[in-house]
């Protein structure tokens, strides 16, 4: 292992043990990791390379083999035959950094957080480079003039340079939905539809608590 990659083990270390002692979420964890793995890819000069490998593993190689992620993640193989495993696998078709890094994760029983670990390297990827990563969904393809003016309207709001994850979802019935972290910017017609359901929903209870209240008063209005 290089030095970084040491360091990489150490931090897992840290993260195990603040786990076990503080209860830190799975979230959390994944972030120790995500920023050790990130410190020896700067170090090596090796951001994108790297993420691109983890993506391309997971959406590739796992999506071809639900059955190899299921048995990376089981921990109940021995450390010892998963490594080997990870070696027969990516040797030769994976650089150091990813291959060396899945060692040290299998070392602490930590693969199963392969997932959230990626999501978190690439949101801290993201953030360096001043990137945010937007997820937008809409019930057309959105056009690209449009695609556009979002990027604009969110670059002026935000302050960083929008990332564009775009999906059709034909059960909006129009406008689009912004998902940008765990904040939702919603303007499909749909929601629209509910809000006002609601809203007359709440003016009728009112009106009906109103009249009872007139009913059981002594004036009687």
């Amino acid at each position: 292992m290089t030095t970084e990659l040491i360091a990489v083990a150490q931090k897992v270390d840290q993260a195990a043990h603040h786990e076990t002692v503080l209860d830190v979420g799975t979230e959390r964890v994944a972030r120790v990791y995500a920023e050790a793995w990130l410190s020896a890819a700067i170090a090596h000069g090796q951001v994108d390379e790297v993420v691109a490998e983890l993506e391309t593993l997971l959406d590739q190689g796992f999506r071809a083999d639900p059955h190899f992620e299921a048995f990376l993640a089981s921990g109940v193989i021995n450390r010892h035959h998963t490594a080997q495993v990870l070696r027969d696998a990516f040797v030769g078709r994976a650089g150091d950094l990813v291959l060396n890094g899945l060692l040290v994760l299998n070392e602490h029983d930590r693969l199963a957080l392969l997932r959230p670990i990626v999501a978190a390297y690439r949101d801290l990827r993201d953030r360096q480079a001043g990137r945010m990563r937007v997820e937008v969904a809409s019930a057309v393809p959105l056009p690209d003039d449009l695609r556009e003016r979002l990027r604009q309207e969110l670059r002026q709001k935000f302050d960083q340079e929008p990332v564009l994850e775009a999906r059709v979802d034909p059960d909006l019935l129009g406008g689009l939905v912004v998902r940008i972290g765990d904040r939702v910017y919603d303007q499909s017609v749909r929601t629209q539809l509910t809000n006002i359901r609601k809203e007359i929903i709440a003016r009728s209870s009112y009106e009906i608590q109103s009249r009872r209240d007139r009913f059981s008063s002594p004036g009687g209005n």
